[in-house]
Parts: C-alpha cells; structure tokens; sequence
C-alpha cells in the first residue's frame, strides 16, 4: 500500500539511488502525489529544480536528450508535469513563478498565478481552478484548453492540501487464452 511505496520511495531519495540526468527518473519526484504525500512531490521537485539546473553555459546536468531535461524544467517551473503524457493529466508540484500565463488556441490564456511563492514558500496551501477549490493534485490537458485560471495559495510548512486524494484503479484486462 501508500506506506510501503512511500518508503521505498524515501528510501530511493536518501539513499542517493536518484540519477535526475537519467530520463526515466524524471517522474520519481511526482509519485508522492500518487500516495497521500503531496507535500512531498512539492519539496522534491524544488529540491531537483535547485540541484540539477543553473543559469550557466553548462546549467543542465547530464546530457539534454532532445529536450527532455528542459521539457522537466518548463512544466516544474509552471507547477505540473505530465507524469503520464497520453493520460492528458499534469500532475502538480511547486510552482517556480509568481504567474505564468499559456496562450491556448482560440484566443483563450491558462494563467497559472502562486501567490506568496518564495524559495521558503515551496508548499500549497490550497488550489483554485477557476475559482472552485481543487483537491487532487492533477490538472487535466482540457482544463488548460478550455483557458482560465489556476491559482496556487504558498506557504513555508507542508500541508493536507490533496493528500486524501488517491487515482481511480486502473481497469484490470484480461485476454482469453486458449486451452
């Protein structure tokens, strides 16, 4: 259960097994989400943010691969990541920006706002998404279509703030062998 994968997840972190400059680790960050802890995913993907990127000729760690370890970086700093791109759910970290705005088709702008944001304030407080409280940690790809406003409250401490949220199970297939 949660607990079990959180430890690991822990366990993954601290013992130093977490290699940022190898892709397939670049979701690790945001599986606290996942199990209750999104307090967690928040101050790692900062931790990351801090460790792995600077703003010098070699500000990258490790080797770019056609844009992935800048494609983690944008969407880390807007404050989501698309864990699982066909799935057309981001999953929310910690924003980087006091307000970013996306210009989407149709004329439409996503504005994206962290209010009190600061290094110090890495932790949601709580989220609107246009307006209306948003209690899991995932914005949807037609969310940010349809333009709006998702509005993030920052604070210094962790919070509750989405950790009673837990993904629907996956549906079970099964294929017919034959005998």
């Amino acid at each position: 259960g949660s607990e079990v994968f959180n430890r690991k997840l822990d366990e993954h972190f601290s013992g130093g097994h977490n290699k940022h400059d190898n892709e397939p680790s670049h979701h690790y960050g945001y599986l606290y989400d996942f199990s209750g802890q999104p307090w967690k995913t928040q101050a790692k993907v900062r931790e990351i943010a801090a460790q792995a990127y600077s703003n010098t000729p070699v500000g990258i760690l490790g080797n770019e691969d056609c844009g992935q370890m800048s494609a983690w970086y944008i969407f880390t700093a807007m404050g989501f990541y698309p864990l699982n791109p066909v799935s057309g759910e981001y999953m929310i970290g910690s924003p980087l920006f006091q307000k970013v705005a996306l210009n989407v088709p149709g004329g439409k702008t996503f504005v994206i706002s962290a209010r009190g944001n600061s290094p110090q304030n890495l932790y949601i407080q709580s989220t609107k998404l246009n307006g209306k409280p948003l209690v899991m940690p995932v914005v949807r790809y037609e969310d940010i279509q349809r333009g709006g406003n998702l509005e993030f409250e920052m604070g210094p401490t962790p919070s509750k703030w989405a950790s009673d949220w837990h993904p629907a199970p996956l549906p079970r297939f099964t294929q017919n062998r034959p005998q």
